[in-house]
């Protein structure tokens, strides 16, 4: 139990998959200029990168490791992300019309995110059960979620405050997201 608590906090916070692997930027950008899109892109990139590492530590364990097959699992990993992405977004056009809409392109993105991608890798080389890639699941989206939530709450006071014009949107925003990167690698001293 104490192995799956550590798998968790470090990908949640010691080992944060944007901030400390650079790792999903384009939703982190995109998404993190409202907080009510960035909780939601959180919880879809979250259930995605649950079921994905659930499904891609079953295929690793028992199919490509028996077989001696393992220099395929990218391809089978991207093929169970799309084939994941392409239900929520179903799932979330048929629910909520409205999210949806304002997730716009990011939504499908989710496919090619390499947060989730790089979390079912990160599982495979550290030959995670599937109770350990859970863990390293729901620690690598809830960082991600935090990470997007904090990101979108600085970024909506930046959008109110006085900010140079050649600063404003992106440049402003890298430089918020690399102090945020320094503020998160002092969880590095926690495990």
């Amino acid at each position: 139990m104490n192995d799956l608590f550590t798998i968790f906090v470090v990908m949640a916070l010691v080992n944060n998959i944007v901030l400390a692997k650079f790792l999903g930027l384009c939703p982190f950008f995109g998404v993190s200029k409202k907080l009510s899109n960035a909780v939601s892109m959180g919880m879809a990139v979250t259930l995605v990168m649950l079921i994905a590492s659930i499904a891609t530590s079953v295929i690793y364990n028992y199919l490509l490791v028996p077989f001696n097959v393992e220099f395929m699992q990218i391809v089978l990993y991207i093929l169970v992300i799309a084939s994941l992405v392409q239900i929520v977004e179903l799932i979330i056009k048929r629910t909520n019309i409205n999210l949806y809409n304002s997730l716009g392109i990011y939504l499908p993105l989710i496919t090619t995110n390499c947060a989730v991608l790089g979390v079912t890798l990160i599982n495979s080389a550290g030959d995670y059960t599937i109770l350990q890639s859970i863990a390293s699941a729901l620690g690598g989206g809830i960082g991600f979620t935090l990470v997007l939530i904090i990101m979108s709450g600085i970024r909506e006071k930046l959008d109110v405050a006085e900010t140079p014009p050649a600063m404003k949107g992106l440049p402003i925003a890298f430089i918020t997201a690399a102090l945020l990167a320094l503020a998160f690698m002092g969880f590095n001293g926690l495990m």
